[in-house]
């Protein structure tokens, strides 16, 4: 990511220092006062205390020490480089939090805190992974699977952190048990939103005998590209082109109407879609 502008790069710096304060406020003021479990590095570290007598911290050091070698030499120098900001900083934030006892008396209700620290953390991780980073440990192999193998960051997250947390199971309280899959579950679901916040798109795709016409008024009136493709109507097995196009949620209403406006009997599918990349979203509009 070498080729990327400094202000996107300083743009990514910050998104991190923000998720990892983000995270290390939802621990300090919801997972320690009320005692809740999570999944994670933290989580693997208490089962290897428990059964092989290695303390937290010296488990935390050295899971966190191979995650990033790992995922500095997958996933290049500038995710090491953003992932070792997220390993320093965020203790920082913790102990800076620290100083602030005020910040642990928020609420004693475990449900209240299970809820807020999994939104939370959800939108903490998300700003992190959105920057091209990590937030340390266990989380980078989720995504190194998404890179490699197209799995979401989340189901990976969820199998890793569902594992961890019934190896919890044998030691731990059962009420806190269900609080830590309840926790896990929101900020999995919570982080897949935040991923796909302000990317997602609609895609409309169009079947009409008036397929040209329509096909101008996306170009000259909405200014937005479109492709043709070959159709076959599946009763009188008729010939035609249906429209395909990508649009913003706030045109779709203005589609719908100016395609009524053409042809009221048009067929018109639309559907959301998470990411769009290309000329028009992701690369500027060249016009000819």
């Amino acid at each position: 990511m070498s080729h990327l502008p400094v202000s996107h790069r300083l743009k990514n710096i910050l998104l991190v220092l923000a998720g990892n304060a983000l995270y290390a406020l939802a621990v300090e003021m919801f997972i320690l006062p009320c005692n809740l479990i999570t999944g994670g590095t933290t989580g693997l570290a208490l089962i290897g205390q428990h059964w092989f007598g290695i303390s937290v911290a010296n488990f935390v050091m050295v899971s966190n020490i191979i995650m990033f070698l790992l995922g500095a030499v997958i996933m290049g120098k500038w995710f090491a480089l953003n992932t070792a900001l997220s390993t320093f900083c965020y203790p920082i934030f913790l102990k800076i939090f620290s100083f602030f006892p005020e910040i642990r008396t928020m609420t004693a209700n475990p449900m209240l805190a299970t809820v807020f620290a999994g939104v939370m953390i959800g939108v903490a991780i998300g700003m992190v992974i959105g920057a091209g980073a990590s937030s340390g440990g266990l989380d980078i192999p989720p995504i190194i699977a998404n890179k490699y193998w197209g799995i979401p960051v989340s189901v990976v997250m969820y199998a890793l952190d569902f594992i961890i947390l019934i190896g919890q199971m044998f030691f731990a309280d059962k009420e806190q048990i269900l609080y830590g899959i309840l926790l896990v579950l929101l900020y999995t679901v919570v982080l897949d939103k935040v991923v796909v916040m302000g990317h997602s798109k609609i895609q409309v795709k169009i079947l009409s005998a008036n397929s040209q016409e329509i096909r101008q008024l996306i170009l000259n009136t909405l200014d937005r590209g479109c492709t043709l493709l070959h159709a076959q109507t599946g009763f009188s097995q008729q010939e035609q082109d249906m429209v395909l196009t990508v649009i913003t949620s706030r045109e779709v209403a203005r589609l719908k109407q100016l395609v009524q406006q053409i042809d009221p009997n048009a067929f018109m599918i639309i559907d959301s879609v998470n990411e769009v990349h290309g000329r028009g979203f992701t690369l500027r509009k060249v016009y000819k």
